[in-house]
């Protein structure tokens, strides 16, 4: 595999930034599947690829990674801020389709994260349901309002900064479910030592009253790097096993 840091510039944000790709060597890129993996609130966009094996399982699946920078931002248009939603869910596709010639076809296109990145695939996945082929969320803060509502003073000004005095309906990820259609398959795993798997169970029964086709894991885990190297290896097996 290809292992990329590239530095370029995003128009949405007026600014450079950078992303992490990993890239199949010995094959034409226009018919590869594409794993937008999108990481946590602590990290950046060499975290998966430092802590984790999933270039390995890259190279079993045949698969290409793209793992962006988007600092602390929830993945959001912040209201104080960049809009770091725009440029993860509409410019980088565009982006790396002009870098590295992948397909813009849906069946080739899925989005994974975990903690705030599986928030963020969430997001991206009700919210352009017709632009992803499968969504796996690991460990993830999928109920922003209680995350915003429990979390400490200085916390809640970092969220304000990002979502203003109130989670718009653009980021409650349950009330985008209400009014997505065409949803494409999700993956969702938490570890059982995990305060967050709450969250993942919250969703995982809101996405099968929906009709959604769901697959939800947990096994003894906790919020760290241990479980998500498992967590994205299971959902690599469901998604292109074969």
């Amino acid at each position: 595999m290809a292992h990329l840091r590239v530095d370029f510039r995003s128009e949405v944000m007026d600014m450079n930034t950078s992303m992490t790709v990993i890239l199949p060597e010995q094959k034409k890129l226009d018919d590869t599947k594409v794993v937008y993996l999108l990481h946590g609130l602590a990290d950046n966009c060499t975290g998966w690829s430092r802590y984790t094996c999933v270039e390995r399982y890259a190279r079993e699946k045949d698969v290409a990674l793209v793992i962006p920078e988007v600092q602390r931002s929830f993945y959001a248009d912040m209201v104080y801020g960049l809009d770091y939603f725009s440029f993860i869910n509409d410019e980088l596709h565009k982006t790396c389709q002009n870098f590295f010639g992948f397909s813009d076809k849906r069946e080739n296109r899925y989005v994974m994260g975990l903690s705030m990145g599986g928030y963020g695939a969430l997001k991206c996945a009700l919210t352009s349901p017709s632009e992803y082929n499968g969504c796996a969320a690991f460990s993830s803060v999928a109920d922003i309002e209680k995350t915003v509502f429990s979390s400490n003073d200085g916390r809640k000004k970092e969220f304000e900064a990002i979502f203003g005095s109130s989670i718009p309906k653009s980021s409650n990820l349950f009330e985008l479910l209400e009014t997505a259609e065409d949803i494409p398959p999700v993956f969702l795993s938490c570890g059982e030592e995990d305060p967050r798997i709450v969250h993942s169970e919250e969703m995982y029964n809101a996405l099968k009253a929906k009709g959604v086709s769901v697959t939800y894991t947990h096994w003894s885990g906790e919020h760290n790097w241990v479980f998500w190297d498992a967590a994205v290896k299971k959902a690599f097996d469901y998604f292109f096993e074969g």
